[in-house]
């Protein structure tokens, strides 16, 4: 059976914490799944661990060598290598939403392009977030979906689920970091396709360290913020019916 889903799940020396990700994915996740594991270098102790993995010939798992460095880099290649109709790009440490990925594949059946995870919905949370961090993401947040008018209220989120027809008809011109979630987001809102979005719950990592850098990050986000706003306020005539 053909798989409905691809998961990129970017990883970088995550060790015995990947299993926590996948065995909730193994038993949980009704609709058939391939996981991409992208990492940077052969020497990634996430690949040492997995190969201790008992389960693993349970699980249609692919390594793939990111082309670049970095989330982007290992995210890019991961679609590149993708091939189901549906691709959904994971955080590695996200050990606790594996139950709502049939949920996000229904609203994509349903007919949405994207289908965001979202931690600002009844259902969801974010807990135990920096001050800063967290100020910026309720912000953002606030703003785009009550000011720009984006049809989700967690527009920041990197846990998400694209068409391949959104990740083979929009270009990606972001080149670091996460941003990419956001400015495929308001490309995708700007041409009228329908958004959805299920509610997830986030607590911050407690094994390994992240990667998301708050001040390095908020300029890459910044352009994709204003570009939807732009969309909304400046050019409402920009906004495509969902036919178009």
């Amino acid at each position: 059976m053909r798989n409905a889903i691809d998961i990129i799940i970017p990883v970088y020396n995550e060790g015995e914490n990947i299993i926590n990700v996948i065995e909730p994915l193994r038993c949980l996740v009704k609709t058939p799944f391939r996981i991409l594991i992208c990492y940077d270098y052969d020497g990634d102790n996430t690949l040492s661990a997995l190969k201790e993995y008992k389960n693993a010939s349970l699980v249609d798992i692919l390594l793939v060598k990111n082309q670049g460095t970095g989330v982007f880099g290992a995210v890019t290649t991961g679609i590149e290598h993708s091939s189901a109709p549906a691709v959904i790009v994971m955080p590695a440490d996200d050990t606790f939403n594996a139950g709502i990925i049939d949920q996000m594949f229904q609203k994509f059946q349903e007919g949405c392009e994207i289908v965001a995870a979202s931690r600002f919905i009844p259902g969801g949370c974010m807990e135990g977030c920096p001050w800063l961090k967290a100020t910026l993401v309720r912000s953002a947040a606030f703003t785009l979906y009550y000011i720009a008018r984006l049809p989700t209220r967690d527009p920041t989120s990197g846990f998400r689920l694209f068409s391949s027809k959104v990740l083979e008809q929009i270009e990606i011109e972001s080149t670091e970091g996460w941003a990419f979630s956001l400015e495929l987001l308001v490309k995708c809102h700007r041409r009228g396709w329908q958004i959805g979005e299920v509610p997830a719950k986030w607590f911050e990592r407690t094994k390994g360290q992240s990667r998301f850098q708050v001040l390095k990050w908020v300029p890459l986000y910044l352009r994709w913020y204003f570009y939807a706003l732009a969309t909304t306020l400046v050019h409402p005539r920009l906004l495509r019916s969902p036919n178009s």
